[in-house]
């Protein structure tokens, strides 16, 4: 198992390349490059719209990676013991001071990406998992909350009246509503992992023997379904999603850097679809890649240090049992014999007369004079 780590490690950090560049790029060009047109049994490659999509998937992915390490938490250990983020960024004098090691140890230890870590070190030490079988059962669990951040921002969009908000406002108060629900999602995965971890990691197991690439898969299948099904929900809904499209980050660079680019009219979707996916995918995988090195003491809580100390003190009469009948005043030879008494018994006599007589004449000796 340890020989494979630093193979695994390796994987994952190529993972996090991928999930915030490569993967938002096939999502949208597996949407939108192709065209077919059913009617005459052709397929084109919609040219017009390659910008979008790499101004798109590269923006939308570093967005993830900001949210995630900013929500989740991310702090590695040996920031931890210099005191925190501002210390060794230089924008703190109080470089090595222990108030300020206690506080960002503390902060790791509760934060999100600490538990997640600490979830992680357990099952591939303590329990043997595989690194890549853990990493994929936690990405399946992660789905729920990825759901949930696809349905918040829509729900308050489409859900809140327009006496209550401007139609124009709906949208940055989707935004607000999918902020708060990404703090929530990444609180509720390490409550809801510590149970289910093992049985998504068996599953994980056996979808990893069936497909080599398995551990990208699930992102981009989970994309193309969630996309699917976002976009007939809105198309039912009738709700018009291109009244967003100029109010996006994305169509202001584009516009920067191409002022011609063409963006496609239900781009607010494929801009909810890659919010929900990959900060909750990338969180998984940092917080992963922390769990698979060492881990100092004081980051594995107080339960481990009990049961170290209860091992301790199971195992330590085992060992010393053979010294202390040794060492046992009862066992040794020097006292298993009385000594013989002194024959000193007169002149312990005689000095206790003689003391006593002092005592006794002390009285009147103090009016000799």
């Amino acid at each position: 198992m340890a020989s494979q780590n630093p193979l695994q490690r390796f994987m994952l950090y190529t993972v996090v390349v991928l999930q915030v560049t490569l993967i938002p790029i096939v999502g949208f060009s597996l949407t939108y490059l192709l065209e077919i047109d059913k009617e005459n049994f052709s397929m084109a490659v919609r040219t017009e719209l390659v910008h979008w999509i790499i101004v798109a998937g590269l923006l939308y992915g570093v967005l993830s990676l900001v949210l995630a390490l900013f929500f989740g938490g991310f702090q590695p250990t040996a920031v931890a013991d210099r005191g925190g983020w501002l210390p060794v960024l230089g924008l703190s004098g109080r470089k090595s001071d222990p108030e300020l090691i206690d506080r960002a140890r503390l902060s790791l230890h509760g934060s999100p990406y600490g538990r997640m870590a600490r979830l992680v070190h357990s099952k591939t030490s303590d329990d043997e998992y595989d690194l890549i079988s853990v990493h994929g059962g936690l990405h399946l669990l992660a789905v729920p909350m990825q759901v949930l951040l696809i349905a918040v921002p829509l729900l308050i969009m489409e859900g809140v009246p327009e006496g209550i908000i401007q139609p124009d406002r709906a949208f940055e108060l989707g935004m607000a509503g999918y902020l708060i629900a990404l703090w929530i999602a990444v609180r509720i995965q390490p409550v809801i992992s510590w149970r289910l971890v093992g049985y998504a990691a068996m599953f994980r197991t056996v979808l990893w023997r069936v497909s080599r690439f398995s551990w990208v898969l699930p992102i981009l299948l989970f994309w193309l379904i969630a996309r699917t099904f976002l976009a007939a929900s809105l198309s039912w809904l009738e709700v018009d999603v291109t009244q967003w499209n100029e109010v996006q980050l994305e169509t202001v660079i584009l516009h920067a850097i191409v002022p011609d680019a063409v963006i496609p009219d239900t781009a607010v979707i494929d801009f909810l679809v890659a919010m929900s996916v990959l900060p909750m995918a990338t969180f998984t995988t940092l917080s992963v890649l922390g769990g698979s090195h060492d881990m100092p003491d004081w980051m594995k809580g107080q339960e481990h240090g009990l049961e170290n100390l209860q091992m301790e003190l199971l195992d330590a009469p085992q060992e010393d049992s053979g010294a202390e009948d040794e060492s046992s005043p009862f066992a040794s030879s020097e006292f298993s014999e009385p000594e013989e008494p002194e024959e000193d018994g007169e002149d312990d006599g005689d000095e206790s007369d003689e003391e006593g007589s002092r005592m006794i004449d002390l009285p009147f000796r103090l009016f000799d004079d």
